[in-house]
């Protein structure tokens, strides 16, 4: 509803520049053609706009700015119309950071895939020499017989808060995951009633970063270092329940502790983290836990963290994964939740 009476505002700004180009045409042709250019633009930009171009700011801006200009010569009968041109630039702005954002992204994943993919089927002789526990997971996600994945692209929604008394806000976010290497780069779109934050979460090389920008532009977190790379390391071993066959990979090494529950330390690139797996009698993943630098600007600190399944579990491609999860700090002054997601799609082996 807003995005339509956002471009039926921008459309009537611009029939009434209009006006300006019949008063302007018997006096000067080319001033009036002027008034007609910025007509023709915000309508364009109104278009745009509605059928959700990303690239709509940009004949916006080009309005804006001519329509301005013509304002400022002509200011005693056209002022009012400043007003219209502060909330269109402002509009542009936001679309402007989103915009660079996304691109940002994008330009990032080009580096971010495998060159080249190999095609190899996981077979029961694969999985013989791993624990009891990690083998009954294995086979209930229906990977043997499959493509070992070296690429999922993962869709999630949720709600996240950034502290335990704050109010919980809406994440929609897409998730690109690579085993060989590993990595992952997470985009989210975070949204309160007042703001909203775009935050990119990336492991790559084994290296990792998380950023966020209030409004798709002003920075409120860009944290990187080896605390950093630590806990992107331990994410990604946490989320291999949606790439079970990662659990193969060479970096990874598990250790059995009960029926139920394995060890999983990972080494990559001078890093290495280990955590706990925990499943349930039939072999679904049930929680996993690890001590992970939970970033504060005054000092990291070490903290135990825990990924939680909420028992809903769902086969995309013949993939049994979790697809309803929690994640929580367990602090000394209590357990602070801060993310609940659901995974609604998952793609194996496309980009």
């Amino acid at each position: 509803m807003i995005r339509i009476v956002f471009s039926f505002v921008i459309f009537l700004h611009g029939l009434i520049h209009l006006l300006g180009f019949v008063e302007e045409w018997r006096l000067s042709k080319a001033v009036g053609i002027l008034w007609l250019i910025a007509c023709l633009l915000f309508i364009l930009s109104a278009v745009t706009y509605l059928s959700r171009r990303e690239w709509w700011w940009m004949v916006a801006a080009i309005a804006t700015l001519l329509s301005q200009i013509l304002i400022i010569v002509y200011w005693k009968d056209a002022r009012p119309g400043t007003i219209a041109n502060t909330i269109i630039l402002i509009a542009c702005i936001l679309s402007y950071g989103s915009w660079s954002f996304d691109r940002m992204v994008n330009d990032e994943l080009e580096s971010f895939f495998p060159e080249k993919i190999e095609k190899r089927v996981v077979t029961a002789e694969m999985i013989d020499e791993l624990p009891p526990v990690v083998q009954r997971w294995l086979k209930r996600s229906n990977i043997l017989g499959k493509e070992i994945i070296q690429i999922a692209h993962l869709k999630q929604r949720g709600e996240m808060r950034i502290k335990p008394k704050r109010s919980w806000m809406s994440v929609d976010a897409v998730q690109y995951i690579s085993t060989d290497p590993p990595g992952f780069i997470w985009k989210a779109d975070v949204k309160s009633s007042l703001m909203y934050f775009s935050g990119r979460d990336k492991y790559m090389g084994g290296k990792g970063q998380m950023l966020i920008k209030l409004f798709s532009l002003i920075p409120v977190v860009d944290a990187r270092g080896r605390e950093i790379d630590q806990g992107a390391l331990l994410r990604y071993l946490g989320e291999m329940v949606w790439v079970p066959s990662a659990a193969l990979s060479d970096y990874i090494k598990w250790e059995e502790i009960d029926s139920t529950t394995a060890k999983a330390t990972m080494s990559y690139e001078g890093i290495r983290a280990s955590g706990i797996f925990k499943f349930d009698e039939n072999g679904d993943f049930v929680s996993f836990e690890a001590d992970r630098y939970y970033y504060r600007k005054e000092g990291s600190t070490l903290e135990r963290w825990v990924i939680i399944a909420e028992k809903n579990y769902k086969e995309f491609e013949g993939i049994r994964v979790p697809t309803t999860l929690s994640v929580t700090w367990k602090f000394e002054t209590g357990d602070f939740t801060w993310y609940k997601l659901e995974i609604t799609e998952i793609e194996y082996g496309r980009r």
